[in-house]
């Protein structure tokens, strides 16, 4: 990942300490989440709460209640209607670095069946990670670079016989395989950080562009690494062309402008999928969101535009207000938010408020249907990485033998991706000054409203449900609370 653009809830209540199975209080790092009491009132709302200075952590609050007329009149008002309905969400989660495999593998069968229920599942306290995204081939969070066929200096293999999944059959697979039997329906997203070095102009992993020679032998690398996934049980159901493909200074990387990505997807990639019956989606872009022309041109381009399913954004560039440029000029075409960093060691009170106003809140209100931050984990010593590869990436976990310390990033996504389920649909909510939001209706019927307090005080304020009942609560600065009725 390109660090060098990083842009860098009052309500009194009861603390709940749990410890997961396996883990000690000490391992917990934080407060989960013991479910709502038994006795539930239909027309409650069930908050989970998280406080800047960690007081509390996705913990379990109370139960509100709507009632009639505000008990605050003079407080803002957040409305949610829903009736006014936008994009479907496919989900949040994480990129699943070979390192993080690594890592999770490396831990006793009973400690990471113990972390990847609570990661992967909504059981006890299961934060419901749903969406993933992979590397194809290495990226700087491995120990090592590689490809899926990698050679000697000076060698070619344009039929790709020398082609392998074997680099992620140690680790990647393994894990992979035991997530998707917790959660079958896991989406999963393909990024390559570089070509073959062979294919490359520089045959260096390290920038360069692909070889026009190649274009069409990548695309069938493309190919076999769907297949051979699927061989493995693993459905990749999106694929970027290149990640950042603006920035060739990552160990790998690889440049890859506009022109070229289009050239590729309509004249290479594009009908090779197509000649295989691959369903995979293409998705464009996968870059800083301060140059959406560079999708937007690709989605003009008649011949590319039918192959190309949607775009893919990170945010170390640009405003995340940009993304609706690109869903405005094409909203026929999705839009994904695939990475984000939090530098180490962390700040929670800093990392909750602008990840979840920018990411949480901004990205799904911005048309992306998922969101996911970088890395899902790390070492303590914020290993491994390649040669040059970042050297301050936090993991949303850190993964220390068998024990567990859970940061930031696991709490910023935990408030939606336990409760945004995919499938859930975004639905209209008003925005007050500095109460960030948003919401979304999920498949069974229930509303989900998350809400940032963008402010250093508390903040009174009430929530319309839309059928004329409110309830009304308030939060610390900074504080973000999930609401759920």
């Amino acid at each position: 990942m390109n660090i060098s653009f990083l842009s860098k809830i009052s309500i009194g209540f009861f603390l709940i300490a749990l410890s997961a199975s396996g883990c000690s209080d000490d391992e917990l790092d934080g407060i989960k989440n013991p479910g709502p009491p038994q006795v539930r009132d239909p027309a409650a709302v069930s908050t989970y709460l998280s406080n800047p200075d960690g007081s509390a952590k996705l913990s379990f609050f109370d139960n509100l209640v709507f009632e009639g007329p505000a008990s605050n009149a003079d407080a803002p008002t957040i409305a949610v209607d829903r009736n006014n309905t936008f994009q479907t969400i496919d989900g949040f989660g994480y990129t699943l670095t070979g390192g993080s495999a690594i890592l999770l593998n490396d831990m006793s069968n009973t400690a990471r069946a113990n972390i990847l229920n609570e990661l992967f599942t909504t059981n006890g306290n299961g934060i419901g990670t749903s969406y993933l995204r992979i590397s194809i081939g290495s990226s700087d969070l491995d120990p090592a670079t590689f490809s899926y066929n990698d050679l000697p200096p000076g060698q070619t293999d344009e039929d790709l016989s020398e082609f392998s999944l074997a680099p992620d059959q140690e680790d990647l697979i393994p894990v992979l395989q035991q997530i998707l039997t917790l959660s079958p329906n896991m989406k999963i997203m393909g990024s390559p950080w570089s070509a073959p070095v062979w294919m490359k102009t520089n045959g260096n992993t390290i920038g360069g562009s692909l070889l026009p020679q190649y274009y069409g032998v990548y695309a069938q690398y493309f190919v076999k690494y769907i297949e051979g996934m699927e061989a493995e049980g693993i459905v990749i159901d999106a694929i970027t062309i290149q990640n950042e493909p603006l920035y060739g200074g990552n160990n790998p990387s690889m440049i890859m402008t506009a022109v070229q990505q289009a050239d590729f997807i309509k004249n290479h990639l594009g009908p090779a999928f197509a000649q295989a019956n691959i369903t995979t989606k293409i998705v464009a872009y996968d870059h800083n969101a301060d140059v959406p022309e560079y999708p937007i041109s690709i989605f003009d381009d008649p011949a590319a535009n039918p192959y190309v399913e949607g775009s893919a954004f990170h945010l170390y560039g640009g405003s995340i207000n940009n993304l609706s440029q690109v869903h405005n000029a094409h909203p026929d075409k999705s839009l994904y938010f695939t990475e984000q960093w939090i530098g180490a060691p962390g700040n929670f009170a800093a990392d909750l408020r602008w990840n979840v106003r920018e990411l949480t809140v901004g990205a799904t209100r911005n048309w992306c249907k998922c969101v996911l931050q970088w890395n899902l984990a790390a070492d303590p010593n914020n290993d491994p990485h390649t040669p040059g590869g970042c050297t301050l990436c936090l993991g949303a976990i850190t993964i220390d033998g068998n024990a567990v310390t859970r940061n930031p990033g696991y709490y910023t996504i935990g408030h939606a991706a336990k409760f945004v389920v995919p499938g859930s649909v975004r639905v209209q909510t008003e925005m007050p000054s500095n109460l960030q939001n948003v919401a979304f209706l999920t498949p069974s019927g229930k509303l989900v409203l998350i809400v940032l307090n963008n402010t250093d005080n508390d903040q009174n304020f009430n929530i319309d449900s839309g059928d004329g009942q409110i309830v009304s609560t308030s939060l610390k600065g900074g504080a973000v609370a999930t609401y759920v009725w």
